[in-house]
């Protein structure tokens, strides 16, 4: 299990990136909502011991991530958003030598990994192949293919989906899935599906500070009576932002769905709807931003 405990982060620019985190991590998939800017990637390189936080602990088991950086490394995949390869280098030839990197002397030891991770996210068909010439979503699973040498039980991903073509997604969420069975993965996004499809547990982080955590299910169960429909015309919408807690809106067949947050029945030709996680996410993002006008007040 990853333990953090009043994990703060604040730049030198006095950017407070994190305020107070505190989070229990099992083994499985765990997602990590939150919108851009909220302080996902600064926890998440937090985590993978690649900046020391201003305060707080992080554990991984009995290792104390922030005084034994090296301890944590040699059990942890990463996979940031952006990672940088030699662009003009073979799939195999790329992680034979990350292998090495990672300390597998053994040329045949090195051949099985390879081999193996290769055939895990299938691209063995494609192991000659220039990652120059890689496609969104053959580059992310070359991605997951380095950050799973040396089987780690700690696996980071951030941001992982963004940008991949439906099929693309489907593929790389189903191999998170089947790596995710017995180790800890951190599945950091602003993309609602990504976690409602993969995640028995999440947290939502917005402002630095987690604002909401659970299992999926039942924290939609809990918002189930309070999220309610309407549709109306483009020209309605500021007014219905002044009397009512908007928390979505879309547009469908030239008119604008408003999702609204309320407790007792509003009225006003607004019908109940079961909600998802993303209307959960929604609301929590709601409250969120409601709460530093509360306190300055």
């Amino acid at each position: 299990m990853l333990q953090l405990s009043g994990v703060t982060h604040v730049y030198a620019n006095g950017t407070r990136a994190l305020d107070d985190v505190t989070l229990a991590i099992p083994t499985g998939m765990f997602g990590l909502l939150g919108p851009n800017g909220a302080g996902k990637s600064t926890l998440m390189r937090t985590v993978a011991t690649l900046q020391t936080p201003t305060a707080g602990r992080i554990m991984f088991g009995d290792i104390d991530v922030i005084t034994q950086p090296e301890a944590l490394r040699e059990t942890l995949g990463y996979l940031p958003q952006d990672f940088g390869v030699y662009p003009r280098v073979s799939a195999y030839d790329m992680l034979d030598h990350m292998c090495v990197l990672k300390g597998i002397a053994s040329a045949g030891e090195r051949k099985a990994t390879v081999e193996t991770l290769l055939n895990q996210t299938n691209l063995w068909a494609v192991r000659g192949k220039a990652i120059a010439g890689f496609s969104g979503g053959m580059r992310q699973r070359f991605g997951i293919a380095q950050a799973l040498i040396g089987n780690p039980r700690l696996i980071i991903v951030d941001e992982p989906t963004a940008g991949l073509d439906p099929e693309e997604r489907n593929r790389f969420l189903n191999l998170l899935a089947e790596i995710g069975e017995n180790v800890v993965v951190i599945l950091s996004t602003h993309i609602v599906e990504d976690v409602a499809d993969l995640c028995p547990c999440m947290a939502v982080l917005a402002a630095g500070r987690i604002q909401l955590e659970g299992a999926p299910l039942e924290l939609i169960a809990r918002a189930r009576g309070s999220v309610w429909a309407k549709a109306i015309g483009r020209d309605e919408l500021e007014a219905m932002k002044a009397a009512h807690e908007v928390i979505s809106t879309r547009l469908f067949a030239g008119r604008t769905i408003i999702h609204i947050l309320a407790e007792t029945d509003p009225g006003q030709g607004f019908t109940a709807v079961e909600g998802g996680l993303e209307d959960v996410y929604f609301a929590t993002l709601a409250k969120s931003r409601r709460a530093p006008v509360a306190a300055a007040a």
